[in-house]
């Protein structure tokens, strides 16, 4: 009996290895934003007498204009990119703090935000940065048919580093591209088309974490290797050592 206590003791063991817990965080981004103001203001001058009032007006304008650097995250697209990592089984996710307007810390300074606890319980963090994201519209005619193409697209690119949680160490860094678009047939070119931009959005999520994922998987060492029926490939982290069984 207590041979077979230990060989189920051994199985549930080796059977039991968590795969590592990681955090995604939002697509974070930094833009340029332009202010321009422009004040005109009247001032009336009234002097007044025995017999008669007179007065005069007088109008200055000012002109000014600014920028400023604005930082944040963009939240649209990572859904699909924790989804298709939890279907491959590489990792555990854990939901981390997200940047808000009254974060202090620089977007860009992910070390200080994993210092600061912002992901606590992670032990890795998928950190991603927008690259460039571009919506095209276009319409344009049909060879040989009084029809025309009324195109909406979107492009997104992303860099993002796998980074350690201990040791700061970047696991795995590559750069992702997601795009959709949305079609339609039209029979004038100056028709208005409603074309479906939540589908454009929804195509690009999707394939952005589809990318993602392949990428991760090849750089950790689950591509090619593994076979259609084999359990999926934790990471390329070492492998565990066998548990003894004190008897």
């Amino acid at each position: 009996m207590r041979a077979w206590i230990g060989i189920m003791a051994l199985a549930c063991a080796l059977g039991a290895q968590a795969a590592p817990k990681i955090a995604v965080t939002d697509l974070a981004y930094q833009e340029r934003v332009e202010q321009y103001i422009h004040i005109v203001s009247a001032q009336s001058n009234m002097q007044a007498g025995m017999y008669h009032a007179s007065g005069s007006s007088s109008y200055n304008e000012i002109e000014a204009s600014s920028s400023y650097i604005e930082q944040g995250e963009l939240r649209k697209f990572s859904g699909d990119i924790k989804g298709e990592i939890l279907k491959s089984g590489m990792f555990q996710l854990v939901q981390g703090s997200p940047y808000t307007a009254k974060s202090k810390e620089d977007v860009y300074d992910v070390i200080k935000r994993i210092k600061a606890g912002n992901y606590k319980g992670a032990d890795y963090v998928l950190f991603g940065t927008l690259s460039d994201i571009d919506f095209t519209r276009d319409i344009t005619s049909l060879a040989n048919t009084d029809s025309y193409s009324a195109i909406l697209g979107l492009s997104l690119v992303a860099d993002f580093s796998l980074i350690n949680t201990r040791t700061f160490e970047i696991t795995s860094a590559f750069t992702a591209m997601g795009d959709g678009q949305d079609t339609k047939l039209v029979n004038s070119e100056d028709v208005k088309v409603s074309l479906n931009r939540p589908r454009v959005v929804r195509d690009v999520s999707k394939s952005l974490g589809e990318d993602v994922a392949r990428q991760l998987g090849e750089q950790l060492g689950r591509g090619a290797q593994q076979q259609p029926g084999q359990a999926p490939l934790r990471n390329n982290l070492p492998q565990d050592t066998a548990p003894v069984i004190l008897r």
